[in-house]
């Protein structure tokens, strides 16, 4: 914008400049052409008393003399009582010229060599005289030349000064502008406390002060989602409470051993709802250096706990990749809530009976997990993806896949679903180890060629 402004003001000025000083540089021209001829005609007219005195050549010589311009100045007087026409002085204008202004009987100007010739008639009683002035081109154009370059540096201080104000004034829109584009993009990375100056342009002020509004509504909004979630998770207590001494009473037996993790596990789940939500802090964030988890270890423990429903249907069950350490810059209680996700998935919908897998892929820059099944497949992958759709069965809320893929996308990885070797679905976890910045959704070309080469080595 400020360059444009600066490009409009510059061509406009120019075009004024133009305009103004190329017909006052002619003007100039022209004035001093008659300026110049003026004094021809001046000089002409010193000799004019002297030729209706005496016409004896000598005298005239004298006149001529005393005029200061004897090698500028003739007289050509005509033939008469017998006697030839006498030249006095220097002539520079041809026979034709003279011959017509004395017929005609009006003054005259005509091209000689290094000027202009002024013939100007007189008439007395022997007949027409005619006086030649002669005007150098020096003469003509005296002064021209400076006038042209006072226009010159006139007009070049105009567009200098026009572009400089137009500059001060990009400026001045600019750079409101500029922080409002700053504002916006630090309150789309998450600094909820990004506000804008509200100053600049009428229309520019306008804008900041709507784009402060709506931070400060995002933030309302956000505090009152956050103890909304608080609020939920709280009564949550009170059903678990009941589980939990429901659970207390099932006896010794396995099955009563899981149901009592399971519940415990519920438990902490809430509380850690609870406390993120009163912090405001996301609940998965980038690990530290040295900080995660062992994939397989989770991978193994989370198996063997839905391992028993998964006898209990009749579900074959197998696992890979599981049988050294992975270290993964995501937390231990992330990935578990992610795998629970996606096999809670599997159990909730397919058939009972159907066999499902789990395979750990250990490469150099990343880690694929993935999960597949011979369930009937997943129609449109795209809709499964998107947050709160669900399947549309009773107890679907569509929230599972979507904290899977924020887990991935919070180590610069991603979630991929398609077609399992098994014939139903396989859902491919894409987690990043060389602590890339998260990718965002419509641009992971780059992830997608990673993956092609680590599922290639693998």
């Amino acid at each position: 914008m400020r360059w444009a402004l600066v490009k409009v003001c510059l061509a406009v000025t120019t075009m004024v400049v133009v305009a103004f000083a190329v017909p006052l540089g002619l003007v100039i021209k022209e004035m001093a052409r008659d300026r110049a001829f003026s004094n021809a005609e001046r000089e002409a007219a010193v000799v004019v008393p002297a030729l209706s005195i005496t016409t004896d050549r000598d005298q005239l010589e004298r006149v001529v003399a005393s005029a200061g311009s004897d090698d500028g100045m003739a007289v050509h007087l005509p033939a008469s009582d017998g006697r030839a026409a006498v030249d006095l002085g220097r002539q520079r204008a041809a026979d034709a010229d003279i011959a017509a202004v004395r017929k005609l009987g009006r003054a005259s100007t005509t091209e000689v060599a290094g000027g202009s010739a002024l013939l100007q008639p007189v008439a007395l009683s022997l007949g027409t005289v005619v006086i030649e002035v002669f005007v150098p081109e020096s003469e003509v154009s005296n002064g021209v030349g400076t006038a042209w370059a006072v226009l010159a540096a006139v007009g070049a201080a105009l567009v200098v000064g026009s572009v400089a104000v137009a500059d001060r004034l990009g400026v001045r829109m600019v750079q409101p502008a500029r922080r409002l584009v700053e504002g916006a993009h630090e309150l789309g990375e998450g600094k909820l406390g990004a506000r804008v100056p509200e100053e600049g342009p009428n229309e520019l002020r306008l804008a900041a002060v709507a784009f402060n509004s709506m931070a400060d509504q995002v933030v309302q909004l956000l505090a009152n989602e956050r103890e909304l979630a608080a609020d939920l998770s709280h009564r949550l207590r009170t059903p678990l409470t009941v589980l939990r001494l429901n659970a207390a009473s099932l006896g010794g037996s396995s099955a009563a051993e899981q149901t009592r993790a399971a519940v415990a596990q519920l438990e902490r789940e809430v509380d850690t709802i609870i406390r993120t939500a009163r912090e405001a802090k996301p609940q998965t964030a980038a690990a530290g250096p040295g900080a995660g988890c062992d994939a397989a270890e989770v991978v193994r423990e989370r198996m063997a706990f839905w391992s028993a429903l998964a006898e209990d249907e009749g579900r074959k069950v197998r696992t890979a990749g599981v049988d050294r350490p992975v270290r993964i810059p995501v937390a231990r209680t992330d990935l578990a809530a992610a795998l629970d996700a996606l096999l809670g998935n599997v159990f909730r919908h397919t058939p009972e009976g159907t066999a499902f897998a789990v395979d750990v892929h250990n490469g150099e820059d990343a880690v694929i997990v993935l999960v597949s099944d011979a369930g009937p497949g997943i129609a449109d992958p795209e809709a499964a993806m998107a947050r709160g759709r669900g399947s549309g069965a009773a107890g679907s809320t569509g929230l599972g896949l979507d904290i899977v893929r924020r887990l991935a996308e919070s180590t610069g990885g991603d979630v991929r679903i398609g077609s399992s070797v098994l014939g139903g679905t396989e859902v491919r976890l894409w987690i990043q180890l060389d602590g890339r910045e998260p990718v965002r959704r419509g641009h992971r070309g780059a992830v997608r060629r990673r993956r092609r080469a680590l599922v290639g080595r693998s």
